[in-house]
This record gives C-alpha cells, sequence and structure tokens, in this order.
C-alpha cells in the first residue's frame, strides 16, 4: 500500500519530465550553443560563414524553405464544428413511464409478461419521467404508417437546423455540403432531398443520406463531411444532421430481446455545421478514428433487424452485446490513443506491452489514463450498462460521466445524436474552457465504435 502510494505521488513528477523532455533537452543544447558563440565572437562566426560555399550556403536556405513550402501546401485542412443545435421536444411528447406501460397494457399484442419485462427494464434503463416519443406513438394502437414517419422526421430535422441557422446566422445559399444520417427510416425522395426542398439550397451542393449505420453513425458523418470539406474551395460550409426516426420502428411483438429498444429508444436530433474556415467556430476538429467489426458473425448479428416468429419487425439485441462493445472498444482506443495520449501515458503502455509479451501475460495490462489526453468525455447514450461499463474500464470520475447519465434520463437514446445532447449539457453546465479536449465514443450496429476528438 505504501508503495503504490509513493508511485502515485511520483506519477506527476514522471509526466512532467517525459512530456517535456524536448524543451529539457534542448534547453542545455541552446544554451552550450550560445556561450560556445559568445566564446567565439562575432568576428570569428562572420569568418567561419564567409569560409562556406555557396552552393552550401543555398542549400542550407533553399531545403528548408521547400520543406515548409510542401508541408504547407500538403498537410490536411483543420476543419472546425461552428455550432451546433438539439431538437428540443415538446412537453406534449412527453411519456413517463405510468403512460408507456398502460398504453403497452392496453394494446392487445403485448402480454402480462412483456408488460412485466418492460416495466422492470424502464426501473433499471436509467431513463426518467421527460422523455419523448412522438405523436404518432401516442395513439393506441400506435401509428407506424408512412405519414406519420415523415411528419416526426420533418419535425425533427427543420427544428434542429432553424435553431442552428438562427444561432450562426449563415443562409441556406451558403452550405455546400449536405449530410444526413437516420439508420432505420430511409423513405425516397431521400432526407437530404427533403432539407434541400425545404431550405432551397444550391443546386451544387454536395449532398448525401446514410441509413441502416446505427448509433454511431453520427461520428460517420462528421468523418465524411470532414473529408469533403478536405477537397472544397476553401472555407466552404457542410451541414450534418443527425436523427432516428422512432415512429415505424416501435416493435409490437412478444420477443424479449426485441423489445428492449421499445423502452430505451426516444425521440430526438441534431444539426451541426462544419467549415474550413475557423472564424467564430466553437471547436476544432482534431481526429476521427473508426473501427468496425464485422467481419465477425457474432458482431454482425448483436444489433439485428428481423421479423419474429409472428412477423413483427424489430431491432433483436444480442445477450453477447456489451462484449462486442467492450471489444470494439478496446481495438478503438488502441488506435486512438497513440494520436491523443501524451508521451508519458504511450511509455508506460509501451513498457506494459513489452513486459506482457516478455513474461507471458503475467504483467496486468496498463491501462492508458484518458484523463490526461481529455477534459470531458461524451460516451453515447445507450443505456445505463454502456455507461457503466465504460466508466469502469476508462476509470472516469462520476462528473466526467454526468453527461452521458443525465442525457440518457433527460431524453433517453436518441441514437445517433445523443453526443451532441451531450456536448450541450456540457457547455450548458458551463464547465466548458477554452483550449478543453473533448472524445466522443458512439456505438452502433454493424459493429461499430467510432471515436471524434
Amino acid at each position: 500500500m505504501g508503495s503504490s502510494a509513493q508511485l502515485r505521488r511520483l506519477k506527476p513528477l514522471y509526466q512532467l519530465v517525459v512530456n517535456n523532455i524536448l524543451t529539457i533537452v534542448a534547453v542545455p543544447l541552446a544554451a552550450a550553443v550560445l556561450l560556445k558563440a559568445a566564446e567565439l565572437g562575432p568576428e570569428e562566426i562572420l569568418a567561419r560563414a564567409r569560409a562556406l560555399r555557396p552552393a552550401h550556403m543555398l542549400l542550407a536556405g533553399f531545403l528548408p524553405a521547400v520543406a515548409t513550402v510542401l508541408y504547407l501546401t500538403l498537410r490536411p485542412r483543420a476543419v472546425y464544428l461552428v455550432d451546433y443545435a438539439c431538437f428540443r421536444t415538446n412537453p406534449n411528447c412527453r411519456v413517463p413511464f405510468a403512460t408507456f406501460l398502460e398504453h403497452s397494457r392496453v394494446w392487445p399484442g403485448f402480454d402480462e409478461r412483456s408488460v412485466r419485462f418492460m416495466t422492470r427494464l424502464l426501473e433499471r434503463s436509467g431513463l426518467g419521467e421527460e422523455t419523448c416519443l412522438p405523436y404518432a406513438q401516442h395513439y393506441i394502437p400506435p401509428s407506424r404508417d408512412l405519414e406519420s414517419s415523415r411528419a416526426e422526421a420533418e419535425l425533427v430535422i427543420f427544428s434542429a437546423i432553424d435553431d442552428l441557422l438562427a444561432k450562426t446566422g449563415v443562409s441556406p445559399q451558403d452550405i455546400d455540403i449536405l449530410v444526413v444520417n437516420c439508420s432505420l427510416f430511409a423513405p425516397t425522395p431521400s432526407f437530404a432531398d427533403m432539407v434541400m426542398r425545404r431550405y432551397g439550397l444550391r443546386g451544387d451542393v454536395r449532398s448525401v443520406h446514410l441509413a441502416g449505420m446505427g448509433c454511431s453513425a453520427g461520428l460517420i458523418s462528421v468523418e465524411l463531411a470532414r473529408n469533403l470539406l478536405q477537397v472544397a474551395p476553401r472555407g466552404a460550409r457542410a451541414l450534418v444532421v443527425s436523427t432516428e426516426t422512432i415512429t415505424p420502428n416501435y416493435y409490437m411483438g412478444k420477443e424479449r430481446a426485441m423489445l428492449l429498444p421499445n423502452c430505451l429508444f426516444r425521440m430526438g436530433g441534431a444539426a451541426a455545421l462544419l467549415s474550413t474556415d475557423g472564424a467564430g467556430a466553437r471547436f476544432r476538429l482534431a481526429r476521427v478514428v473508426r473501427t468496425l467489426r464485422g467481419a465477425s458473425d457474432a458482431a454482425y448479428r448483436c444489433v439485428y433487424q428481423e421479423e419474429d416468429e409472428r412477423g413483427n419487425v424489430g431491432i433483436n439485441l444480442s445477450k453477447d452485446l456489451m462484449s462486442i462493445a467492450g471489444d470494439a472498444l478496446k481495438a478503438n482506443i488502441t488506435a486512438m490513443g497513440p494520436l491523443v495520449l501524451p508521451a508519458s501515458e504511450q511509455l508506460l503502455f509501451a513498457l506494459s506491452f513489452i513486459a506482457r509479451k516478455v513474461l507471458n501475460d503475467r504483467v496486468k495490462p496498463y491501462i492508458p489514463d484518458f484523463r490526461t489526453a481529455f477534459e470531458h468525455f461524451c460516451i453515447h447514450a445507450g443505456g445505463r450498462a454502456v455507461i457503466d461499463e465504460l466508466q469502469r474500464s476508462l476509470t472516469l470520475s462520476d462528473e466526467q460521466v454526468e453527461a452521458s447519465r443525465m442525457t440518457l434520463h433527460r431524453f433517453g437514446n436518441t441514437s445517433s445524436s445523443s453526443l451532441w445532447y451531450e456536448l450541450a449539457y456540457i457547455e450548458a453546465k458551463g464547465r466548458m474552457r477554452r483550449g478543453d479536449r473533448v472524445w466522443m465514443i458512439g456505438f452502433g450496429s454493424g459493429f461499430k465504435c467510432n471515436s471524434a476528438a
């Protein structure tokens, strides 16, 4: 116990030395050069400079200049998050537990066993009494027709975009790229066409509708928008819209594995404006890392849309979902760590890896401390178990996962838009400071784990 306490006290000193090793080495070298220059005197230095051949002097100036020009020309452009807006649900869409369960009991498609199961799920879910469902699901039985589904999509998407355009003062005519994601509802014309028609976007806008990508599609949309901005004219703007349409996807059967989405998923959406012009931007996008485990049969089917034996369509959530999500998270962390962690954490991880290889895994693996790389964490509010597992795996404090828990409690699982609600929570609490770093982590079908810094 005493030795571990001493190691914890020494760790800040270790981090200070390793993370500033270049400065520690460079300062004495610079001092030595200055002392040597002072010893020689200006006349001796000029004499030695005149003795150099012209070709050497040309190369000494030309090569660094060429290297600088090439670096500035070829490096990826910085992409910024100008602003974002989350859909704010109307209070009359609120669905308290009592209302949800009463509707479930009245609907003859559910038996008492199914209602008891959903009751237990809700009690342990982490959802509060303020979460909302679309108007169509307040009917008995819930309406799942195409017209009602379009009405929900238009309400959520257009409300979020209206708020974003009002906040930024950007005209729809100034948008160059449009990326919309919604997994389980893909009508024709697409969501991207709906947005284009509503706001009169230019005819040359680059538009994409991503479907079937699951709850982590929001970060996939951000990455796609970033890649398109890299090849667009400087200062171009990309509008990213993330939502999930609940109306057509309410499961009306009795399979337990397919009842869980009814209890967790709620109404929500968000719109974000990205640009390569950083003027007035809120954040700079530093990294996007995507991990896809779809080659594995278990991972591919752990979140699977299918029919039950009575022909009712729903999402089947495998009992192995948490272990598969854990494996995907490990792979994503392994890729993300070297890009964001300070040198001190990378060195400890490398030493641990080498020790485990030499000693045949008898050494406990070192879990990098991502709190040294980020001040804030936005973990997909997929459910209480997801948040608990990531808090334990990343050794995060209750405050660092508070945004995820409160988003789940207030809004439920809003799928790909949940990360934006969490970011808004952190900002609304006044915890964001200039220079703070944020890590967004999303999980989705396929199976995927995606990160953005």
